[in-house]
């Protein structure tokens, strides 16, 4: 990555995102460290200095991701690469027992609110005639049995619309590519509350993926994505998962 690349990412304030914010600042770049927790977002962009702005937004709404971009925007006057890797788990339930505000929250935070950061960034790196977006998915946007059914149908639609983007600017000097972490250290699931059921029912197919990856493991994977090493790589799914999807 050059010296003078911006980069905006989501959820940035712990795990995989913090881990990407980092991993950015460390290639030389500068960073908009964005979270919905204001202090996690604070100490993240601490910790890279002057190489980082913290913004706190909450991604699934539209007025906040305004807000995000056009601080981006009015510090470093461009964003090269978006990272959106904010989301939530469910509760692991099966489709019978998820209740529709579950469902609705996790649709709306995890691919509404991809789309509306997407969005909102697109004008400006049209205007510029380049950019890179990686999206975090999940294993569980190419399995039926890796999650409950509000996170697996979510995912699934960021999938979707990683190829959709990818497909729609690839002559514009856009690229969308997206990750599906397989089981990762990170804090998307603390003070989850799972279904029991479902869980159970769930256990054979993610005691595949039994092998915890180091959120610096993602944040690599992104940083490739994003690099003009992968200048050609142009909506692809790529799993980091160890190997569990070639199971």
């Amino acid at each position: 990555m050059s010296d003078n690349r911006i980069s905006l990412v989501t959820g940035a304030g712990s795990g995989i995102g913090r881990a990407m914010a980092i991993a950015f600042a460390k290639a030389g770049g500068r960073v908009v460290v964005c979270d919905v927790d204001p202090d996690s977002a604070e100490r993240t962009a601490a910790d890279l200095g002057d190489s980082a702005i913290a913004v706190a937004a909450d991604i699934s709404d539209e007025a906040s991701v305004a807000r995000l971009v056009e601080t981006a925007i009015s510090t470093y006057g461009r964003i090269d690469v978006l990272c959106n890797n904010a989301g939530i788990m469910d509760t692991m339930a099966l489709p019978a027992d998820t209740t529709v505000e579950m469902w609705e929250r996790v649709l709306r935070i995890n691919l509404t609110g991809t789309f509306l950061v997407t969005h909102a960034v697109l004008p400006h790196m049209l205007r510029q005639g380049s950019g890179a977006i990686v999206n975090t998915a999940s294993e569980a946007g190419i399995r039926g049995g890796a999650a409950g059914v509000a996170y697996t149908a979510s995912k699934h639609g960021v999938v979707g619309l990683t190829r959709s983007v990818a497909w729609a600017y690839a002559k514009d000097g856009i690229r969308c590519n997206a990750i599906l972490p397989g089981p990762t250290m990170t804090n998307i699931a603390t003070n989850a509350t799972f279904d029991q059921t479902g869980a159970a029912r769930l256990g054979p197919v993610l005691a595949l993926g039994e092998r915890l990856a180091q959120p610096e493991q993602m944040a690599d994977a992104a940083l490739f994505l994003a690099s003009d090493a992968a200048s050609f790589i142009n909506g692809a799914i790529v799993p980091v998962d160890g190997g569990w999807s070639a199971a």
